[in-house]
């Protein structure tokens, strides 16, 4: 008799209400056979075969994922989503391809797991690639599953996680697979500045798929094993001649600290994942709301005199900007992005009276906070990613200016400045500007300053804010009568104080409008939250333009 052939007796035989159909794997009930107690044996079939695909393809495979150091798929949807919320789609998934045995190894969800749950309450979608099963490499029923994901995601204006931990495209499939990473590219674009994105590497994530990855919001990966890269280490051996180790060249401190890459970097996969769920926290669901407010027992009004310490007068002096952003911002606490690379400026997400803020700032303690080609990078997609999902941001300036040299001039220092600039001009959610001590030339304009729209700008009683430093000006304006004086330095001091007195007084950009207000350290936190509360409700629009064409 044929597999799926139905037996069915009704004299001295089988009853009419068991009849069976065989099929592959054991028998079940006829679909055509009377209805009492069948529902009840399918549903514990069905939960039978639900168990088989949660526990993966073997022990023997999960205990090489631990050996590796690394979390099954579904241990890793465990820690993101709050407790037994996760939603599984797809499960069942089988691919249908053929050729090089394919066809005889078919395993359930095709080697990615697909759903949405709750984090701290809220909706997210999420899927996960399970290396036990090929690789983790995407096939087409395996992209068919993402490309799902993401629509739903989408359609339902939530934020979108994925889990990489991939060998890339799967081979035996050929060209569809590679055809499944174009829809996962498209749908990350066409949902760039629509709903969040965020990609955590858990695995390798090498050639083609690395690009899914940058083309999201944020991007966490984890030390010792994973790695991201378009071509290994042994391409890169025959093609340049050059030896390295796949984490010196794609690990999670080479792209956290070098290439920019990577927004975070972690020692194991819990707090990677644990600050995911922290940063899902602080971001919207989708363009078209604000970011959630939370309840504060940080007084709104509570005086910052801690600051008249922790920054120096003196405009030369180092200090750290972190002590005074964790002066300023609830509790303490703000969320550093980009914490290892271009460590002159820092970015952070943070909360003011409750609310989500993002924080730009100069760092004297690095490089003296000057503008370079990274930090400009770092700070314009900051500011965009705040800009798309209706964060505020908050610019704490104190830069003596462009870093200047060969190398930053041949390396495009002009664009890539311009982004920034790009990006704070397109920006239309409350910005408010705080200057802390100087602000020189070209990068007090870019440090969103209020000729480039700027809602607010606030200083304190020792900004300094004019084209360049007084003693470089002093050289440039008094340069021939300091060559003529008889004693160059005493005349040289003297025409530096009198530049400084006449023209980078803490009052004269006040004067003439570009300062809005001149503030006491203390009242810093205060006079914060009260600016953005009153900005809250802003409204802004930009021309009618398909899309702007912003510097590269």
């Amino acid at each position: 008799m044929s597999p799926d052939t139905a037996t069915v007796s009704v004299a001295g035989g089988i009853p009419p209400d068991t009849a069976t159909v065989n099929v592959a794997g054991g028998t079940r009930p006829d679909s055509a056979a009377p209805a009492h107690g069948r529902l009840r044996d399918r549903a514990a079939e069905l939960a039978e075969l639900h168990d088989r695909v949660r526990r993966g393809p073997s022990e023997r495979a999960t205990e090489a994922q631990h050996a590796k150091g690394k979390l099954t798929a579904r241990e890793r949807l465990a820690l993101l989503f709050d407790d037994s919320t996760f939603t599984e789609v797809e499960e069942l998934r089988r691919h249908r391809a053929t050729g090089f045995g394919l066809e005889d190894r078919r395993p359930h969800t095709d080697g990615v797991v697909t759903g949405w749950g709750q984090v701290h309450g809220r909706t997210v979608f999420a899927y996960a690639h399970d290396f036990r099963i090929f690789g983790g490499a995407l096939g087409e029923a395996h992209a068919e599953k993402i490309h799902k994901l993401m629509d739903l995601a989408e359609s339902a204006g939530r934020p979108v996680v994925g889990l990489c931990d991939g060998a890339g495209a799967r081979i035996q499939e050929g060209v569809t697979a590679l055809a499944g990473y174009g829809g996962i590219f498209s749908r990350n674009v066409r949902n760039s500045g629509v709903i969040p994105q965020i990609s955590v590497i858990m695995g390798p994530c090498a050639g083609g798929a690395a690009y899914s990855p940058a083309l999201t919001d944020f991007v966490f990966m984890v030390r010792g094993t994973s790695q991201m890269f378009i071509t290994g280490p042994d391409v890169v051996q025959a093609v340049t001649g050059e030896v390295i180790t796949h984490d010196a060249l794609g690990g999670a401190d080479a792209h956290a600290s070098l290439s920019g890459v990577a927004h975070f970097a972690y020692d194991d996969e819990s707090a990677c994942l644990e600050d995911v769920r922290h940063l899902l926290s602080l971001l919207p669901p989708h363009n078209r709301e604000l970011p959630p407010a939370e309840p504060t027992a940080d007084p709104a009004d509570r005086r910052t005199e801690a600051l008249w310490e922790m920054v120096p007068a003196d405009p030369g002096q180092a200090y750290d900007m972190r002590e005074v952003l964790a002066e300023i911002v609830d509790d303490g606490d703000f969320f550093e992005v980009h914490e290892a690379w271009a460590t002159n400026v820092v970015c952070a997400l943070a909360r003011l009276d409750g609310h989500t803020v993002g924080l730009v700032a100069n760092q004297p303690a690095s490089f003296a906070g000057v503008l370079d080609i990274h930090a400009s990078e770092k700070a314009a997609r900051f500011v965009q990613t705040c800009d798309a999902f209706n964060v505020p941001l908050v610019t704490l300036v104190d830069v003596p200016g462009f870093l200047p040299g060969v190398d930053q001039e041949h390396g495009g220092i002009i664009r890539h400045g311009a982004k920034l600039l790009y990006a704070y001009c397109n920006a239309t959610v409350p910005r408010v500007q705080l200057i802390l001590r100087k602000a020189y030339g070209g990068a007090y304009i870019v440090m969103d300053s209020r000729s480039i729209g700027a809602d607010l700008s606030l200083a304190w009683p020792a900004n300094e804010i004019a084209v360049m430093g007084a003693e470089g000006a002093a050289n440039v304006v008094f340069r021939r009568e300091i060559a003529a004086a008889t004693d160059p330095e005493a005349t040289r001091a003297r025409l530096v104080k009198e530049y400084r007195a006449e023209l980078m007084h803490p009052y004269y950009a006040a004067e003439r409008g570009l300062v809005d207000s001149v503030i006491d350290p203390a009242e810093t936190r205060g006079r914060l939250i009260s600016a953005l509360a009153m900005l809250r409700a802003k409204h802004a629009s930009l021309p009618t333009r398909k899309h702007g064409n912003q510097p590269q």
